[in-house]
């Protein structure tokens, strides 16, 4: 049984939600428009874009596992994790500003600029975000409660996505009148305002509730050797890479797509609102089918069906239309998976706990977003190289070849990594029956540790 007090209330999976809802006003921007920004308007080349993402996730290897050692030992009266929300706000703000400002420096002093803003975001990121999502581990032990808040998550995640994808082009048009550096300067003040106040409300919301075992001696080597003989968690790690280079790959280039070979610049707006409805959809199915199928097999039937609807984008002729149908239909079975993936990464916590005695929630987070980084950075990395190999030229007239690379881009090349993570939740073993039997005996323990009067898991 899972104690009362971890019950989650709506307030408080709405005020976890806004977290998201903060992040994503600058993610979401640097998903779909961070490349584009750098080669159309910043003016530094697609290879250099894509070399500046993969130098970042190599400084990412090793600050995020230090971040995760962090985040296990900071003890305050707020928590391990949740103080970090606060801490951090006004300092993501800022560097999500900084990072789409144009200077006016030449060709080299913007490249150190870039790389210096977008190493610094990234850190601040992993500073904001790990904690952000530990706390899914930590907030409640109950499996349908956890499905819940990654649900409520992702759902305020789509409000931002949402405000992005569909008025940020609008907005650098209008703030710029021409001129898209001041355009996005300006989008990205408003946008990275918002994204602080969000923070803030998620901060006074929330609280956590499961706590390690207060016997538990600090051992960073055992926490790492404990981490790699976790099967579920490799598996899970994998995967994370895969679904973020698919992800970055085909958001990166998507811009790309309806500018020069739909050209109609002006309907990406449409579509992505309209695919974004669709992934809400999806979304919200994520908790009732999981709780039926299992999170594994939920999981694997939607990507399978993603990788699909996301191939039949190269046959496509240039017609909006169809693309905008193609994606409401790829992006809903997406959108099913959403949630899912970071409820199972609170589940490998879980299972470490389960088979080791021991909880390194933010350690098992910490590398589980190393792995979403490296998908971030090979993605828009791959993504870039592959615009300079099919002889990609900003702001001109693509030849044929160029825009056979854009196509593939957008659907092959991006299915792949989708695909290669079918495969691979093949081999993850944590199934509905041995969830349900984790979650039981980590309650029963927690409850021998709890202090006298004490919730059961902790206070």
């Amino acid at each position: 049984m899972i104690a009362a007090s971890e019950k989650l209330s709506v307030k408080e999976k709405v005020g976890y939600g806004l977290g998201d809802t903060a992040a994503n006003f600058i993610f979401q921007t640097m998903v779909v428009f961070q490349l584009s920004f750098y080669t159309d308007t910043f003016g530094i080349t697609a290879a250099a874009a894509g070399t500046l993402f993969m130098v970042v996730r190599a400084w990412d290897a090793i600050f995020d596992p230090i971040m995760g050692i962090i985040a296990d030992r900071t003890h305050t009266r707020w928590g391990k994790f949740r103080p970090w929300i606060l801490w951090t706000a006004v300092p993501f703000g800022l560097l999500g500003m900084a990072a789409f400002i144009t200077p006016g420096f030449g060709p080299t002093g913007k490249l150190l600029y870039a790389y210096l803003t977008y190493i610094l975001l990234m850190m601040i990121y992993s500073a904001n975000n790990l904690p952000y999502s530990a706390l899914t581990g930590v907030m409640t032990g109950d499996m349908a409660d956890r499905t819940s808040l990654s649900t409520y998550r992702f759902v305020f995640a789509m409000i931002a996505a949402f405000i992005v994808q569909g008025l940020a082009l609008p907005m650098v048009r209008f703030f710029g009148q021409g001129n898209n550096a001041k355009g996005y300067q300006y989008t990205m003040g408003i946008l990275s305002t918002l994204a602080v106040v969000c923070f803030f409300i998620t901060f006074f919301t929330i609280r956590e509730r499961i706590q390690p075992d207060p016997a538990q001696r600090s051992d960073i080597r055992r926490d790492f050797a404990d981490l790699a003989k976790n099967g579920p968690w490799i598996t899970l790690f994998v995967l994370t890479v895969l679904i973020f280079v698919a992800y970055t790959m085909r958001g990166g280039v998507m811009v790309y797509y309806f500018k020069y070979y739909l050209g109609r610049e002006d309907l990406f707006s449409l579509f992505n609102v309209c695919g974004l409805g669709a992934q809400v959809a999806g979304i919200l199915l994520c908790k009732p089918l999981s709780m039926r199928y299992g999170k594994r097999e939920v999981y694997t039937a939607g990507l399978f069906l993603t990788v699909v609807f996301q191939v039949l984008f190269l046959p496509l002729p240039a017609v909006p239309g169809l693309a905008i149908a193609a994606e409401m239909l790829r992006i809903f079975c997406y959108g099913i998976t959403v949630p899912l993936l970071w409820t199972m990464m609170a589940d490998v916590a879980d299972y470490s706990e389960w088979k080791t005695g021991r909880r390194a929630t933010g350690i098992v987070f910490s590398a589980l977003v190393f792995g979403l980084k490296v998908g971030l950075g090979l993605g828009g990395g791959i993504g870039g190289w592959l615009l300079s190999l099919y002889g990609y030229v900003p702001n001109a007239a693509q030849t044929a070849h160029a825009l056979m690379g854009i196509r593939m881009t957008s659907s092959v090349f991006s299915a792949l990594p989708f695909f290669l993570g079918v495969v691979c939740l093949r081999f993850y073993t944590i199934d509905t029956e041995t969830n349900i039997r984790m979650t039981k005996e980590l309650a029963e323990r927690r409850r021998k540790y709890a202090a006298p009067g004490a919730p059961a898991a902790g206070a």
